[in-house]
């Protein structure tokens, strides 16, 4: 086994043992939010969803900016090849 596999072997084993600890602080936040929503304020509710879809929206906006850079590139290499 190569050490790049064993390195991504180790991350994934640390990954799901993490998963516990994130899953934990749903509950915090509905709960935090419930109390906020009760009291009548809701910009605490608000920016958690701005927050929701920011990390949403991150993630396949960095896959689809390496995407345009791939696709250039391959196009580029192409072009020069004929």
């Amino acid at each position: 086994m190569s050490t790049f596999a064993k390195t991504i072997f180790i991350s994934l084993v640390l990954f799901v043992f993490q998963l516990q600890s994130v899953i934990a602080q749903c509950a915090m936040c509905r709960a935090g939010i419930e109390s906020n929503v009760s009291d009548g304020d809701t910009s605490v509710g608000a920016g958690l969803n701005m927050g929701i879809l920011y990390l949403f929206v991150a993630p396949y906006l960095l896959m689809m900016v390496i995407g345009f850079f791939w696709y250039r590139s391959a196009k580029r290499k192409k072009r020069l090849s004929l």
